[in-house]
């Protein structure tokens, strides 16, 4: 009969009384945080356990290695991501109200973790491997509504031309990574202040914009 200090542990067992996804969700809090911060090339595995409190070697009990690390990092990231612009696609929002609301959606939600963005598009992470795969997936699913807003946007427009759509997307994707990158590198702009930023910027261009439907002025 196996003893009580004998026992194998339970395969959902953490340490020191946390229960394994309790602390593997703790794991990769602290490792989006540095990935995001300062990149894949530049983070260790012992970057990551001094960060939550733990040892390396049960990071690789947990992840395998600091790719599996990063693995775990940028699914957890890539999902944050996409769920809040399926959140804003869902509100209803067509043409440049539906563009506004999407970026006014990823400030707020950036606000206390901004490190989510930079794990996603982290220029010194590898090219190759689970993580781009997971990726290219969830690129594909933004790139889906992105299409889709543009589209609505394009037929308001009275443009359905579809290399004209393509285009635009392309065209609306470079801006609205743009748009993020200057805010998360002007961390002093306020959620608020960046969207009524873009919205003046928008109203440059375009002229006045149709926002109805929203609480957006």
């Amino acid at each position: 009969m196996t003893s009580a200090t004998t026992r194998p542990p339970r395969p959902n067992a953490g340490t020191k009384g946390v229960a394994r996804p309790e602390r593997e969700a703790q794991i990769i809090e602290a490792g989006c945080r540095l990935f995001g911060e300062h990149g894949y090339l530049a983070t260790s595995v012992a970057d990551v356990a001094d960060a939550a409190g733990i040892s390396k070697p049960l990071i690789y009990n947990y992840f395998g290695s600091k790719d599996g690390l990063h693995v775990a990092c940028v699914k957890h990231a890539s999902a944050v991501l996409v769920s809040e612009i399926e959140r804003t696609a869902a509100l209803g929002a067509v043409g440049f109200a539906r563009a506004v609301v999407t970026l006014d959606g990823m400030f707020r939600l950036l606000e206390p973790r901004p490190w989510l963005w930079r794990v996603v598009f982290d220029a010194t992470a590898p090219r190759e491997g689970e993580a781009q795969t997971w990726l290219a997936e969830h690129e594909r699913r933004i790139m889906d509504f992105g299409r889709e807003g543009v589209a609505e946007l394009m037929h308001l427009a009275g443009n359905d031309d579809p290399l004209d759509i393509d285009a635009m997307r392309a065209a609306w994707e470079s801006i609205f990574r743009a748009l993020v990158n200057w805010w998360l590198d002007h961390p002093g702009e306020s959620p608020e202040e960046m969207t009524h930023r873009c919205l003046r910027l928008f109203r440059t261009v375009f002229g006045e914009l149709d926002l109805s439907g929203t609480a957006l002025t």
